[in-house]
């Protein structure tokens, strides 16, 4: 094998899990899916301030109509993207959705602020760049003997900074399992070479984690042609992890791309929407996929800011602050606007540009996990940094 293969291989490899069992049915029957939007999606758009005269002083060309908004309240109306897919789960009580959410990173990176929310530690604080929260959420569950424990996965090419700490946490990505980075004849070579080393036993079980999950997923894909499922993109994999969480793992982790939209972003159609639309099927399909086992299931998705309340002079919007978070399940206390809320006008605009965060992710997440595990606030404490907030998203 060429170094250069070499290399490429070894940044392909998966990492297995190292607790338990390694295809151990999951301990609990609470699943949690992590939804990351990387990109900074526009929050605005997807939840639209339809009773704010501003909102449509300030976007003349991107503002959703209110025509076209899916009736939410009197204050919110959600993307007509979204129509066939997550407004039936809205309006069945199993969607509800926070708006002013975020960090109190100012940075406006993109990097800096995925980083924060994927530490989940306070940023007054000397931070732990080896410590992600999902890692600390499985820990602290594996843990407590009165728990439940916890069989986590990101479904990643790397595993992201959220599920690296102390715990082991395996690593496979769903969108190309035709074409693994490393065939048979690879995997034997790099498992020899670790041979009589401490990894020897990871890589052993890292190759075997994406062999059996490969054979599953293959076969999967040819029923899916038998089947004629038209859905493309995020659909697909959203039901592959479904289908993984349902046997193996119940903490999971994803992210999806393509959502900073400086030019040309749309309003009720356009590239923002179809984006919307693939993410809405995804997730819609991920929960039709789940089957009994959505009432057992919580799914979050963030992105790491919002955007500018104004559209810029390309039609499109730069990176902001405050955003909204979508909270998924078959038991989430739906089919609302939850967390706290303000007016949107201009004087309550965070520096004169963007949504104010009002709903901090940390106390945010830290009442959403005490309420789905039954933590308490010292564990609550020991993730995050904070004793949590309680919603009542479920």
């Amino acid at each position: 094998m060429h170094r250069r293969t070499l290399i490429k291989s070894l940044a392909a490899l998966p990492v297995a899990a190292m607790t338990g069992q390694l295809w151990a049915a999951p301990a609990s029957k609470t699943r949690l899916l992590f939804v990351f939007m990387r990109g900074g999606y526009d929050a605005a758009s997807l939840l639209a301030p339809i009773s704010s005269d501003y909102y449509y002083q300030v976007r003349p060309n991107i503002a959703i109509p209110r025509t076209a908004a899916l009736p939410v309240d009197a204050d919110w109306g959600l993307h007509p993207a979204l129509r066939d897919s997550i407004y039936p789960l809205f309006s069945a009580g199993q969607v509800a959705f926070i708006p002013f959410a975020g960090t109190e990173d100012l940075s406006r990176s993109h990097f800096e602020t995925q980083d924060s929310i994927e530490l989940g530690q306070a940023l007054d604080r000397k931070r732990d760049y080896r410590s992600g929260f999902l890692n600390r959420l499985a820990a602290t569950l594996n843990a407590d003997r009165t728990n439940i424990g916890a069989s986590p996965i990101a479904f990643t090419d790397q595993l992201p900074l959220i599920m690296q700490g102390s715990l082991q946490v395996a690593n496979t990505a769903l969108r190309n399992v035709a074409k693994p980075a490393v065939d048979a004849r690879q995997a034997k070579m790099i498992a020899a070479m670790y041979q009589g080393t401490p990894l020897a036993q990871q890589v052993r079980d890292g190759f075997t984690v994406r062999e059996d999950v490969m054979k599953e997923m293959i076969g999967e894909m040819d029923a899916a042609n038998r089947n004629a499922i038209t859905a493309k993109g995020f659909e697909l994999e959203a039901r592959r992890i479904a289908k993984v969480m349902k046997e193996r793992y119940n903490i999971g982790f994803v992210d999806v791309g393509g959502w900073d939209t400086h030019v040309g972003q749309g309003n009720a159609t356009g590239y923002l929407a179809n984006r919307l639309d693939e993410l809405g099927r995804g997730l819609a399909g991920f929960a039709q996929e789940m089957g009994p086992e959505w009432k057992d299931t919580v799914v979050v998705v963030v992105s790491e800011f919002g955007r500018t309340f104004r559209e810029n002079g390309n039609r499109g919007t730069d990176h902001g602050h405050g955003s909204v978070y979508w909270v998924l399940g078959g038991s989430v206390n739906g089919g609302k606007v939850r967390g706290e809320q303000v007016r949107v006008e201009q004087p309550t605009l965070f520096q004169n540009r963007d949504y104010p965060v009002l709903n901090e992710y940390r106390a945010l997440f830290g009442g959403l996990l005490a309420r789905m595990y039954g933590l308490n606030p010292t564990q609550v404490d020991s993730i995050f940094g904070t004793p949590g907030r309680d919603l009542a998203l479920l």
